[in-house]
């Protein structure tokens, strides 16, 4: 994969909104209920209104209209009724916690479409990845979308700590632990911006631990009902660029 650019499609939008609207409701009827303690979880995976392709072929052109100025998702009260029925978000973002980064207005998606888990860096963790099992196993979600962002303050904080010997106060020690091996590699191709070769080589890092760090995840990207993939989001544009 590399680098490019997300390009619109609004007839495939278009599409895609309403076939998603129609099934939503239905794909779920309500959230699934986890089993009891002591019970083993036998329902059936729900399938997911779209697959893959188009799930991140709508993420893509939603972030177009967003770049440019032409949002459709604007007004967040509709569908209220349809959405308390139940969910069948098309994708999973892991994305930072930074308050300028927020995907459901990037991605130009409404409330109920994307699943979304943040955490600064946007790195996976044993907490997060059990909310991505969660929406993979019971939401059916087919797509787990990994989104960095330009001048990301994480991992700027782990470059420091590693090159400076920059102390921390408090669990923020704990919170730049997991970005260092991204620091790390970024370091070692000698780029001319390290923030900027890190925050990609972070979001590298977590498509290709996704899988192995999560058996149930791991399983599902085996069979091609899963797929993981990264983005990095230009906060000055607005666009976001995929990386392999």
């Amino acid at each position: 994969m590399h680098d490019h650019d997300f390009r619109p499609c609004d007839a495939c939008q278009t599409t895609v909104s309403r076939r998603w609207l129609l099934t939503a409701g239905v794909a779920v009827a309500g959230a699934l209920s986890l089993p009891r303690q002591g019970q083993a979880a036998t329902a059936q995976r729900p399938k997911s209104p779209v697959d893959a392709a188009t799930a991140l072929r709508d993420l893509q052109e939603g972030n177009s209209r967003y770049a440019a100025n032409a949002a459709r998702n604007t007004d967040y009260s509709r569908d209220r009724l349809a959405r308390a029925a139940g969910q069948a978000p098309k994708a999973i973002v892991l994305g930072c916690a930074d308050s300028r980064v927020v995907p459901e207005l990037l991605f130009d998606q409404a409330p109920g479409e994307v699943f979304v888990v943040r955490v600064a860096g946007n790195f996976l963790n044993t907490d997060n990845i059990a909310s991505i099992e969660y929406a993979v196993e019971y939401l059916g979600s087919p797509l787990l979308f990994v989104l960095g962002h330009s001048g990301c303050g994480a991992v700027d904080a782990a470059i420091k700590v590693m090159k400076d010997n920059l102390e921390l106060p408090g669990q923020l020690p704990q919170l730049l632990r997991p970005i260092f091996p991204a620091v790390s590699a970024a370091e070692a191709q000698r780029p001319a911006n390290l923030l900027e070769a890190a925050i990609e080589s972070n979001v590298r890092g977590q498509v290709r631990q996704a899988p192995t760090m999560s058996g149930l995840i791991g399983r599902y990207v085996a069979s091609g009902d899963v797929r993981v993939v990264g983005g990095v989001y230009e906060i000055a544009t607005g666009q976001v660029r995929m990386v392999s």
